[in-house]
């Protein structure tokens, strides 16, 4: 209820959320979070330390208990819980935490394990010898004070120290919007970099890497590649990858690997028991026994491993699946003048030299103050010593005044004295007026007055001023520098998945709704020619597998849409999945466009490598005989987008793409049984955005369904295949070379039998064929069992299809010498299963609609092509008069 004389002020409650929040924002970020560039501390860490000078637990003093230095903390400077003053001070005293610990802890301060710090009633505490520095000269108006939270005391708002603190232990927090993550490094290097730059202002990051080559962790370890230290002395920012240091030897009769040294901030229990759930689950193979033999003496962890076990293996894995191998990510943002700001290593540097350079002005003034304060009451006690008359007559008016004051202002009046030197006489002892104390008057006066001179000099210097600040710096290096404990790996790299995937062939399958998926061969098995197959995969409803291609886990794979856009996949990127499951939509891997469609694919090898990229190109066809070259390195720079391959026209699609050397031989072959030979060369190389010429000229309702490239024209052959199941080889020598754009020639005799033609393929006897029809079912068999054929010819049938089935993709697989066949292993579909081989897939793209499977036998098939070669002999010559050149 409102009282009389109280007013209500209405506000809005957005405003006032917003003006709370951000006020609580900067309270967390300059007020807990973050460290200030200049001493590196938090406010929690520099009220720690200050507590501890201010109770005079100096490293050279005996321990207090930690509960008397949290509680004074609490109580003069730091208003919050217990727990955030003493885990604080308990880290400073962690040796795996900083690598310079700033506290000496007596007691349980904790381990590597993740086992908790004792009560701080039952642990001690002091500074730790390298704190001295840190708070060194503090008592010399180096710094500026401010109030502690009531008010009723000072506290220091930043510290004097000497140790680039920053920089060598590094920092981590949280606050609102932003967060800090800076790496430990080591003390002398530090200092050396430091030093380089006193020296030359304006040297480089490069130059300063010189001196500190890389953050130095308290753990150890191993920092694996140099490009995120680079990117993190550069700009700041950088993701550092530590390993544990290992060896192996022979333990038990057994190999085994020995971790001396894990990653920084490594929970070693934790580690140890996430490694034995992996053995447990057999992720990681090999491994006997695990052991944590560590001591006072150092960390040894022991795996020990079985007999059959290879220990590279074995660490790899380790490595990849385990915290034996970490990152650190450097992200450089300290408080600048108040505000946060991302630095790096020379802003780092630029501000703690520039700290330092006001501390030791300010000292100086100082000293200077001070010195000249006593150099003026040895001024006085000179006026008055000077001579015996002097002191007898001062003296008397001592000795004659009624009160102090009386003697004060007569000595004034007497010797022309200030208040402070009359003053300091009338505190003289009697003893220093014997002869002996006069004269250490005297040469105590000169000695003031010539280090008055040298603080002048020094305030008037830049350069002396900068020079201290060296030496102060090679002093605390010779005290407190050490060798670095962190080794570098320059030849390693960021580890990559690729790293530890065997680069095996797999099978590369695509349905033609955009499934996509990767299968170990070995799950495709072998049989003979006009054998029913087994079953491949199992689709969507009306979907059906378009594409079959092989690849190595480690090579590049293009996409190419039919609206001429290309896109990029490393094959171990693809999901992988069993040889009967639908795999996982392609959109879900790369961007393609609303109503786009993959229609041709390149398999190459590392797109980063200049030399191979320049050599090769990619020559695409279209469905209306467009056909385009370009080279590879046009297509070498991935984007996730993709990227435009070839301009499309409208009624035109892209249809295939082909990796060549320049030197080959391109063929085209239509859907009515045309196919046009000629040379690479005939086709010029032209830009990504060029359209591209003429490949092959087209009857009104024909279209393009394949290319290939020849290489090798006497021990290739032509394969074509029809829609219905036949097919044949033919001799590349008998399609004669022509100019491209013609016509062609006479491929495969197209009837109702055959249906169109579908595929167009170069093989060789050693070759395997591969076929899956619409409905899923997939067949291998040797291409030498298809005897080469005429030109102009039929074909033999290569697959017995049920009722409306039709052949939807085809490629060439590298057979194994032998072949088995097992007609009487069936599963429960009673499709048949024979042992599998490990070939090569070549590529190449198909289409058509589902269907399905019909199940012939060996004999079928053979009266089925004996028919067929009859009916072909008397055909033979009326097809000939058709042929078109």
């Amino acid at each position: 209820m409102q009282k009389e004389g109280e007013r209500l002020i209405p506000i809005s409650i957005v405003d006032e959320m917003k003006s709370s929040y951000i006020d609580y924002s900067m309270s967390v970020i300059v007020s807990r979070a973050l460290p200030d560039v200049r001493d590196g501390l938090k406010p929690v860490h520099r009220r720690v330390l200050y507590g501890m000078y201010g109770l005079g637990v100096f490293s050279n003093r005996k321990y207090l208990k930690s509960a008397r230095i949290v509680g004074d903390v609490l109580g003069k400077y730091h208003p919050h819980g217990d727990s955030s003053v003493y885990d604080a001070m308990v880290r400073m005293a962690q040796p795996w935490s900083l690598r310079y610990p700033q506290v000496d802890g007596q007691g349980n301060f904790g381990s590597m394990d993740g086992d908790p710090p004792a009560a701080m009633r039952y642990t001690e505490a002091r500074l730790k010898k390298i704190s001295d520095e840190i708070l060194a000269d503090l008592d010399k108006e180096t710094v500026d004070f401010q109030n502690n939270f009531d008010d009723s005391l000072t506290e220091p708002s930043v510290l004097p120290t000497k140790i680039p603190n920053l920089l060598v232990n590094g920092t981590s927090g949280i606050a609102v919007g932003m967060a800090t993550n800076m790496a430990p490094h080591n003390l002398s290097e530090s200092i050396d970099a430091i030093c380089a730059y006193i020296d030359d202002r304006e040297i480089s990051i490069d130059d300063l890497m010189k001196h500190i080559i890389a953050p130095d962790f308290p753990t150890g370890g191993i920092i694996y590649g140099y490009d995120g230290v680079r990117d993190a002395f550069h700009t700041g920012r950088g993701r550092i990858v530590l390993r544990a240091k290992v060896n192996f030897e022979e333990v038990h009769g057994r190999n085994a690997i020995i971790v001396t040294e894990v990653p920084y901030q490594v929970n070693k229990a934790e580690m140890i028991e996430r490694t034995s759930n992996l053995v447990k689950e057999e992720k990681i193979p090999g491994i006997h026994e695990i052991r944590d033999e560590s001591d006072r003496m150092g960390l040894r962890i022991v795996y020990e491993l079985k007999h059959d076990a290879i220990p590279n293996v074995v660490l790899n894995l380790l490595f990849k699946y385990t915290a034996l191998q970490t990152s650190f990510s450097v992200n450089n943002i300290a408080l600048v003048k108040g505000r946060p700001q991302q630095l790096n290593l020379k802003d780092i540097i630029h501000h703690f030299v520039e700290h330092r350079h006001e501390v030791v002005t300010r000292r100086t003034e100082f000293e200077l103050k001070k010195a000249k304060e006593r150099a003026h009451i040895l001024e006085g006690f000179m006026r008055v010593i000077a001579t015996q008359d002097t002191l007898d007559r001062a003296i008397y008016i001592i000795r004659h005044s009624a009160t102090p004051q009386e003697a004060k202002e007569g000595l004034m009046a007497e010797f022309e004295l200030s208040d402070i030197q009359a003053q300091a006489i009338l505190d003289l002892r009697l003893a220093r007026l014997t002869g002996m104390e006069l004269d250490k008057i005297r040469a105590e006066y000169e000695e003031i007055m010539a280090l008055i001179k040298d603080l002048e000099d020094i305030l008037s210097s830049e350069a002396r001023r900068y020079q201290i600040i060296k030496d102060e710096l090679l002093e605390i290096k010779e005290k407190y520098g050490d060798e670095r404990r962190t080794d570098i790996d320059f030849s390693g790299g960021d580890m990559s998945i690729e790293d530890f995937i065997p680069n095996e062939t797999v099978v590369l399958t695509i349905s033609h709704a955009g499934y996509i998926k990767r299968t170990s061969l070995s799950e495709y098995k072998i049989q003979s020619r006009g054998g029913v197959g087994n079953r491949a995969a199992t689709t969507r409803d009306e979907d059906f597998l378009e594409y079959i291609v092989s690849a190595t886990n480690h090579q590049y794979m293009l996409f190419f849409t039919e609206k001429g856009k290309c896109y990029w996949l490393r094959v171990f990127e693809i999901p992988e999945g069993s040889k009967t499951s639908k795999g996982r939509a392609i959109q879900n891997l790369i961007n393609i466009e609303a109503g786009d469609k993959i229609k041709a694919y390149i398999r190459t090898d590392d797109l980063t490598n200049s030399e191979y990229v320049n050599q090769m190109n990619v020559v695409m066809i279209t469905k209306n005989g467009t056909i385009k070259k370009t080279s590879l390195e046009a297509y070498s720079r991935p984007r996730t987008n993709g990227i435009n391959a070839i301009e499309i026209r409208e009624g035109d699609e892209l249809l295939g793409a082909r990796l060549t050397n320049g030197e080959s031989e391109i063929m085209i072959a239509t859907r009515k049984g045309k196919c046009i030979r000629f040379p690479e060369e005939k086709v010029r190389e032209v830009g990504r955005g060029s359209i591209g010429v003429r490949g092959i000229s087209l009857e009104d309702d024909d279209a393009v369904v394949g290319m290939i490239v020849v290489k090798d024209v006497e021990n290739e052959t032509v394969l074509v295949v029809s829609e219905k199941g036949y097919g044949k080889r033919t001799a590349v020598e008998d399609y004669r070379i022509t100019n491209r754009g013609g016509k062609g020639v006479i491929t495969l005799n197209i009837t109702d039998k055959t249906g169109d033609l579908i595929a167009l393929q170069n093989v060789m006897d050693d070759d395997g064929l591969m076929i899956i029809n619409k409905s899923g079912v997939a067949i291998r068999m040797g291409v030498e069992e298809l005897r080469v054929m005429g030109r102009n010819t039929q074909g033999v049938r290569l697959i017995n299809l049920k009722g409306d089935d039709e052949i939807a993709a085809i490629a060439k697989v590298e057979m194994d010498k032998e072949v088995e066949e097992d007609a009487d292993e069936t599963n429960a579909d009673g499709i048949s299963n024979v042992d599998s081989s490990h070939p090569e897939f070549s590529d190449l793209p198909m289409t058509g609609d589902n269907s399905m499977t019909n199940i012939g036998t060996e004999r079928e098939l053979r009266k089925a092509e004996k028919e067929e070669e009859q009916e072909l002999k008397r055909l033979e010559n009326e097809q000939d008069s058709n042929e078109e050149n």
